[in-house]
């Protein structure tokens, strides 16, 4: 008990360091201003020496003042220049700062330069997981398509394998579009992401064409209704990740029914009619919606989610920055 009372005695003395320097500074001014007033209250200085040495003793107070400013001034401009791409952490180093810098002072540039170097540690791992993630993931999931549209095409192939291979496609698809999703949630950035100006009509087009194949053989029907169409500015394997999850999340819903996709003027809305008994009609909001939801969030587009009478389950999604589709 002794020796922690202790520690926070010194630490208490050593945080008031900066206040105390700025309060003697202040006081030796205020002290100096009295003595000279006085002196030219009572003559025995006359009135242009009482001003000039007002003067002097403001002026120095002032240098003093900026004097003990001096190490927060460091850390802005150290701050200004910290780039995260290139961190330069050697720049946070006690050893840097000014020489007259009181303890808080250092121990404040202690705390940023730790905090700098966790940063550059979460960026790094960052770069190092998804470029990992991205080639040790992508390129087994290639060979796994590749040889089931092999296995496909063979003659030999029974009913049974072609179901087969229809699962290992739609699985396969499936783990391509959720290393998509994690790989974008897992930059802190934008970078590498192609922005570029693209038709929402043509993507979800190209989604519902892949869904179709995959969901071949289940008791569900996909829809496309287009009463607008418009683009935006932005990346369209982003949007195609989202529509993705959207329709996948909606397959889950209805298990049996149908889909509509539906594209409205600066929104899209994924409506799906489940055909099962409203007994035995079950709400699914699973990890497809959770990955949708973070992509509208991270890229503020705004999602929203009903539930109608009739078994209808609704997302919708709005854009708030839409192109019309004459300039993409």
């Amino acid at each position: 008990m002794e020796t922690r009372g202790s520690s926070q005695t010194s630490k208490g003395s050593q945080g008031g360091t900066y206040y105390r320097r700025i309060a003697l500074i202040f006081g030796l001014q205020l002290l100096a201003l009295i003595i000279v007033s006085l002196m030219g209250a009572f003559n025995v200085a006359p009135l242009g020496a009482v001003l000039a040495l007002v003067v002097i003793i403001s002026v120095l107070g002032w240098l003093a003042a900026r004097r003990e400013w001096s190490p927060v001034d460091h850390l802005v401009s150290v701050l200004r220049g910290w780039d995260e791409r290139k961190p330069d952490l050697g720049s946070w180093e006690q050893d840097k700062m000014p020489r007259r810098s009181t303890s808080d002072m250092r121990e404040l540039a202690k705390g940023m330069g730790q905090f700098a170097t966790r940063i550059a540690g979460y960026n790094q791992r960052e770069r190092e997981f998804t470029r990992d993630a991205s080639h040790e993931l992508r390129s087994p999931l290639t060979v796994i398509k590749m040889s089931a549209d092999m296995l496909s095409d063979e003659q030999a192939l029974g009913e049974f394998g072609q179901r087969s291979v229809q699962r290992i496609k739609r699985a396969s698809r499936e783990m391509g579009a959720l290393v998509e999703a994690l790989l974008i949630l897992a930059r802190e950035s934008d970078n590498g992401l192609s922005m570029e100006e693209f038709v929402v009509n043509e993507v979800i087009r190209r989604e519902l064409e892949d869904a179709r194949d995959l969901l071949h053989g289940r008791p569900i029907e996909l829809q496309l209704e287009e009463p607008a169409r418009f683009a935006l500015h932005g990346s369209p394997q982003v949007f195609s990740v989202l529509c993705w999850q959207l329709i996948r999340n909606a397959c889950q819903q209805a298990e049996q029914g149908t889909i509509v996709v539906t594209v409205l003027p600066g929104a899209v809305s994924v409506l799906s009619r489940s055909s099962i008994d409203q007994a035995h009609a079950v709400d699914r909001h699973g990890f497809e919606l959770a990955i949708a939801r973070r992509i509208s969030e991270r890229f503020a587009w705004e999602l929203e989610l009903q539930t109608r009478e009739g078994r209808q389950h609704i997302a919708r999604v709005k854009f708030p920055q839409t192109l019309p589709v004459s300039s993409s």
